[in-house]
C-alpha cells in the first residue's frame, strides 16, 4: 500500500531532488520533465559538469507519487527531452527510454551540458541531433548510440572568443535546423558586443538570423516554429511559417531575467490537446497551433509569476511545472542553504491565479528609426491599463502615428497621431479597457526614438 501523499499548495515534498551538501555545492534545477512508459520522468541539471551534484540525476514517479532514482542515473547538466516517434523512445538527458521503461545511456554525452534534441533532416528513422550549451552539435544513432560531432557553432556563427556560450533551444522545421544562443550580460546591454544568436542550417550552410539573445526554439505538429528572445526594448517572438520569418514583440513581466544565466529554459509546450502554453520572461501565455494566412493567432497573456520553470508538461490530468528553487553555486549565494528543487502539480486553469498580466517594453529603445517605416507589432491584448511613452532626439518636432490591429490578422488601422516637440517627450494613456491584438508606431521623420508601453 502506498504511503500518504502530502500535497502543500501543489508541492509534494518527498519528490524533491536534493544534491549533497558537501562542497562544492551546486545548482540543482529540474531541467526536463516528461510523461512516458506509465511514469513521470524528470532529470536534473547541476551548474557545471565539474560540479559534484551527488543525489541528482534521472528520476521516475509512478501514479502513487512514489519516486525512484533510476539505476542508470548520472550526474550532469541536462535540459533536453524529445520523443523519437520512429523508434518510440524518449530521449531525456543522455538517456534513451523505450515504451517498457528500459533505459540506455549514451556514455559519450554524459559530460556535455545537453540543452536540446531535434529531429534529423535526412535520416529521421535512425538519427537525432543533440545541442550542447557550449555550442557543439552532434548527431546520435538511437539504436547503436553512435555519436558524431558535426559542428562547433561558436566557429560557424562567428561568436567572439571571450563569449560565455549559452546555447539553449533548437528544432527542425521546413528543411532546416534552427538553434539559439542566449548569451547576454552588461557588455551586450551597453552595445560593446552581440554574441546572442538565432541561426539556421539548411544542410549546406549556416545563416545568422539574429545577433541578439534567443532562448527557446520549438514547433509542435503542423504548427509554426516559434523562437523566443529579448533585447533592451522587449521580449521578442520570431515565427517561421511556410519558410518565411516574421517578428513580434511582447512585454517583459520582469527584467530580473535580462541575463543569460537567469533566462533559464523558457518553454513552449502543448499541455492541453491542441493548445500551447508559452512561458517567457516571467509571463505565461496561451498560444495557438494555428497560423492562417501566414499570421499567428490568439496570443493571450495568462499571468505573471516569480517561478523559475525550466520545463512543464501534462501528466495524469495534472499540469506539472519543473522548478529551480535554490541555486547556491559554489556558495555564490551564502543565504541559499541546501541545493534542492521540486515539482508543482495543479490544473492548467490554476495559472490564471498566479498574478494578473503586467509588464513593460516596446518596439524601440533609443533606436535609429526611419521615416515611414513601421515598428514591429507589439502585443496589446489582455492587459487592463496601458500607457505609451515616446521620446526622440530630433531638432524638430516629430509626429508618430499609432496604429492598431484589432483583428489580429495584420490589418492595421490608424488610432492616433502623437506630436513630440524637438528633443521632447510625450505620453498617451489609453482608455481603461481599450485593447487590440497588436499595436505599432510609424515615425514621420528619421530620428533616434524610444517607444515604451507600460501595462498594469
Amino acid at each position: 500500500m502506498s504511503k500518504e501523499v502530502y500535497n502543500i499548495g501543489g508541492v509534494v515534498p518527498h519528490l524533491t531532488a536534493v544534491a549533497d551538501i558537501e562542497g562544492p555545492r551546486t545548482e540543482t534545477g529540474i531541467g526536463a520533465v516528461m510523461p512516458w512508459a506509465k511514469k513521470l520522468w524528470f532529470i536534473t541539471y547541476v551548474a557545471h559538469t565539474s560540479s559534484s551534484g551527488n543525489g541528482t540525476g534521472l528520476f521516475e514517479v509512478n501514479e502513487h507519487f512514489e519516486i525512484r532514482k533510476h539505476p542508470e542515473s548520472v550526474v550532469g547538466t541536462y535540459a533536453n527531452r524529445m520523443i523519437h516517434s520512429e523508434s518510440s523512445q524518449l530521449m531525456i538527458g543522455p538517456h534513451l527510454i523505450n515504451t517498457k521503461g528500459n533505459v540506455r545511456t549514451i556514455t559519450e554525452l554524459i559530460d556535455h551540458r545537453l540543452t536540446a534534441c531535434m529531429p534529423h533532416l535526412t535520416d529521421s528513422q535512425n538519427m537525432v541531433y543533440v545541442l550542447t550549451m557550449e555550442g557543439l552539435l552532434f548527431e546520435v544513432n538511437v539504436y547503436s548510440l553512435k555519436v558524431t560531432r558535426l559542428f562547433n557553432l561558436l566557429e560557424e556563427l562567428g561568436v567572439s572568443e571571450d563569449c560565455y556560450p549559452h546555447f539553449k533551444g533548437g528544432w527542425t522545421k521546413d528543411g532546416r535546423i534552427i538553434v539559439a544562443n542566449n548569451t547576454y550580460d552588461e557588455r551586450e546591454y551597453l552595445g560593446d558586443k552581440s554574441d546572442g544568436r538565432l541561426a539556421e542550417w539548411d544542410g549546406k550552410e549556416w545563416s545568422i538570423l539574429e545577433r541578439r539573445p534567443f532562448c527557446e526554439v520549438t514547433s509542435s505538429g503542423m504548427s509554426p516554429l516559434f523562437a523566443t528572445g529579448f533585447d533592451k526594448a522587449s521580449a521578442i517572438l520570431r515565427v517561421l511559417i511556410n519558410g518565411q520569418w516574421s517578428t513580434y514583440r511582447l512585454p517583459k513581466a520582469t527584467q530580473a531575467m535580462d541575463h543569460m544565466w537567469f533566462t533559464e529554459w523558457p518553454r513552449i509546450r502543448e499541455v492541453e490537446t491542441e493548445r500551447l502554453l508559452m512561458d517567457f520572461h516571467g509571463m505565461f501565455y496561451e498560444l495557438s497551433h494555428t497560423a492562417y494566412d501566414e499570421k499567428i493567432w490568439g496570443i493571450r497573456p495568462i499571468s505573471t509569476h516569480l517561478r523559475m520553470v525550466p520545463d512543464f508538461c501534462s501528466w495524469r490530468g495534472l499540469l506539472v511545472l519543473a522548478g529551480n528553487q535554490v541555486t547556491p553555486i559554489s556558495d555564490s549565494n551564502k543565504l541559499a542553504g541546501e541545493p534542492q528543487s521540486n515539482l508543482w502539480f495543479g490544473k492548467t486553469d490554476d495559472l490564471w491565479k498566479f498574478g494578473k498580466p503586467k509588464g513593460w517594453g516596446g518596439p524601440w529603445w533609443e533606436q535609429e528609426v526611419q521615416a515611414g517605416f513601421p515598428s514591429d507589432p507589439y502585443l496589446m491584448t489582455g492587459f487592463d491599463h496601458k500607457v505609451l511613452h515616446l521620446s526622440h532626439d530630433s531638432d524638430v518636432e516629430v509626429t508618430f502615428d499609432v496604429e492598431i490591429d484589432f483583428l489580429g490578422n495584420g490589418s492595421w488601422n490608424k488610432y492616433k497621431e502623437i506630436k513630440v516637440e524637438s528633443h521632447g517627450y510625450s505620453h498617451h494613456e489609453f482608455p481603461s479597457g481599450f485593447s487590440a491584438h497588436w499595436v505599432r508606431i510609424i515615425p514621420r521623420k528619421t530620428c533616434k526614438a524610444s517607444a515604451h508601453f507600460i501595462y498594469s
